[in-house]
């Protein structure tokens, strides 16, 4: 009966040391675990750090690589326009002293296919030569120098917008606009 007691004490001295073997194994991995982990946790640090002092490089630290001349504004793609071009050739004065004679044949441009702004320009063909030329001959011949073109095209274009009923001029194109002294 000894020898059965004494493999009785045995088996549970060995299940006993097994569990201690157990935790003594998981103690001993806890630190390499921890080890590895402060290991990766460093490159992921040193990586995300090198990633942005590259970026901030690349970038000059937040310009943009293309820059856009100021005096040029950029325009992006550009719409494309039905245009109206059987306005005559119109001819007037300036309110200089003494006057200057204008010349100037422009086209209209309107949005693609607007069948009733093509109408509308027609049918108002007469009330619009009228005004273009009421419009010029209450200018200066400085206002009609190149240098103030474009102010003078929009300020036309706007003018002229508020005469239509429908149609919408998107653009106006000179092919002539001259001055001469008198």
């Amino acid at each position: 009966m000894s020898d059965t007691d004494d493999n009785i004490d045995l088996g549970e001295d060995e299940d006993a040391g097994s569990k201690k073997k157990k935790s003594a194994g998981f103690a001993i991995l806890l630190p390499n675990l921890l080890k590895f982990a402060a290991i990766g946790l460093g490159a992921l640090v040193l990586v995300i750090t090198i990633c942005v002092i590259t970026y901030r490089i690349l970038n000059q630290s937040g310009k943009s690589q293309t820059t856009v001349p100021e005096n040029e504004a950029y325009v992006g793609t550009r719409p494309t326009y039905s245009y109206f071009s059987a306005l005559p050739v119109i001819r007037t004065n300036t309110k200089d002293t003494p006057p200057y004679s204008v010349i100037v044949e422009m086209v209209l441009g309107y949005d693609l296919n607007n069948a009733t702004a093509a109408t509308e320009l027609t049918s108002r063909l007469v009330e619009l030569q009228d005004f273009i030329r009421n419009y010029f001959s209450n200018k200066f011949n400085a206002d009609l120098q190149p240098d103030k073109e474009e102010m003078l095209k929009n300020d036309l274009m706007e003018k002229m917008n508020r005469l239509l009923n429908t149609a919408k001029i998107r653009a106006i194109y000179f092919r002539q606009l001259s001055t001469m002294e008198m």
